[in-house]
């Protein structure tokens, strides 16, 4: 078998076998199949595709190329969540402990943010003590314990993935769907689920730019999983605007202890997104018979407490304070230097928002990294006081920035107004939740 004769049969509009695709990741893994042979192939599959059955092959290769996680030895359906990345994210702190206080088990294996992208573990290792990198057995003790565990990944876990990215990255082929749903699925098979709830964002803010495209990727990764026998659902959200009102480590988290403490009302498109990822998580754990049932007991375990408690308790298990994870608690963790907001220089209506800018005026203020060795501030980024569709005031924040190095400060004001824009009648507001494919 040759890796240029594979080449060509992408070239010319031709399925890949599955021995093939096996020869494929386990010749670029070893350093046989050099990076210009591998570049070639990416850019044939970008420009003529893969079908399903061949997207489930790699996915596969690729998941077998490293370390695998077992779980079958804890109990009940392990179910997990991923979101494809976004600004305001936050759902991962707040559905995990909501589903495990329901019954289920969560064993989450994360990843830190990248640019304007924030990262679970980044908002994890906000509270003081946590520690991210627990081996596989403390790991697996913890959700015995507690029902919920968020790690970072092992380090040989894909490590296929990590090849094939940092070439995607290089040239020019990160927007093929099928390598996109291989990169993502393969993860989460490694690490063990069962189950698997996607969260796929569409718009500004995310890599997905248009529903259509969004769409094409969820349905694919669930028809994969069907290939692979693990139960998937995939939910299409916006992400044109942040999802939280927060955007920024601490304060990302302090909005999903206000979420769990019962402080957002009714209709918020934080708590709703979660709401509806967390019922299909218990739809998939078998633990809820419909939507209706699944969502009454999620909006049980906030209102009786049982949400945050598991919170408090998993990071208890991973080394950290949980006695902040209160009110008053979170508002010590947010604190910094200066909190300067971004106000308007026209009266009328919020009609658009990017939220890569957003995104990345958190950043320069150090809430998020342009290279994994950045350094981030926990305490810093900005708290967003207007939504796409609200009236506004000339002189009115449109936002807060919580600072505590100035040096990029006239940067974060300059972006956050271009970021926001201001019409004078109010235009269509997008709507958070597009799709559920099953």
């Amino acid at each position: 078998m040759r890796m240029v004769d594979c080449i060509e049969k992408k070239v010319n509009h031709e399925e890949l076998t599955h021995d093939e695709i096996q020869f494929i990741v386990d010749g670029f893994v070893s350093g046989e199949i050099p990076d210009y042979q591998m570049s070639a192939l990416m850019m044939a599959i970008v420009l003529n595709d893969m079908n399903e059955r061949e997207a489930a092959d790699l996915t596969l290769s690729m998941m077998c190329s490293g370390d695998t996680v077992d779980l079958s030895d804890l109990p009940g359906v392990k179910v997990d969540k991923h979101s494809s990345g976004g600004v305001g994210d936050t759902t991962t702190l707040v559905i995990a402990p909501l589903v495990a206080a329901c019954g289920g088990t969560v064993a989450k294996m994360s990843g830190r943010g990248l640019a304007f992208s924030g990262g679970t573990l980044d908002k994890l290792e906000s509270i003081p003590g946590v520690n991210i990198g627990q081996p596989i057995a403390r790991f697996k003790e913890i959700v015995r314990k507690t029902g919920v565990c968020v790690i970072g990944q092992t380090g040989n876990l894909v490590p296929a993935d990590k090849k094939m990215y940092a070439l995607r990255d290089v040239t020019g082929t990160v927007q093929s769907v099928p390598l996109i749903a291989a990169s993502i699925m393969s993860k989460k098979l490694a690490a063990g689920s069962d189950a698997i709830v996607l969260d796929v964002k569409v718009g500004s803010g995310a890599f997905m730019k248009t529903v259509d495209d969004a769409k094409r990727l969820a349905g694919l990764m669930v028809k994969m999983g069907k290939h692979l026998k693990r139960e998937v659902v995939a939910v299409v959200t916006d992400m044109n605007q942040p999802l939280g009102l927060s955007v920024g480590n601490a304060l990302e988290f302090r909005e999903a202890v206000q979420l769990l403490s019962g402080q957002l009302p009714t209709g918020d498109p934080l708590l709703e997104v979660c709401l509806l990822l967390g019922t299909q998580m218990l739809l998939l754990s078998k633990l809820a018979k419909s939507d209706e049932e699944a969502r009454g007991m999620l909006q049980q375990a906030i209102d009786n407490g049982a949400g945050l408690s598991k919170l408090r308790a998993m990071i208890h298990e991973l080394g950290g304070d949980e006695t902040l994870l209160t009110l008053e608690g979170m508002d010590k963790l947010c604190r910094v230097k200066r909190q300067v907001p971004v106000t308007a220089e026209k009266s009328g209506y919020v009609i658009g928002m990017q939220a890569e800018l957003i995104g990345r005026a958190a950043q320069v203020l150090g809430a998020g990294r342009e290279t994994k060795e950045d350094v981030i501030d926990p305490a810093v980024g900005l708290i967003m006081h207007k939504r796409v569709g609200d009236p506004i005031q000339a002189g009115e924040a449109i936002c807060t920035l919580y600072v505590n190095d100035e040096k990029n400060l006239d940067d974060a004001i300059s972006t956050m107004k271009e970021a926001v824009q201001i019409g004078a009648k109010p235009d269509h507001v997008a709507p958070m939740v597009y799709a559920v494919i099953r």
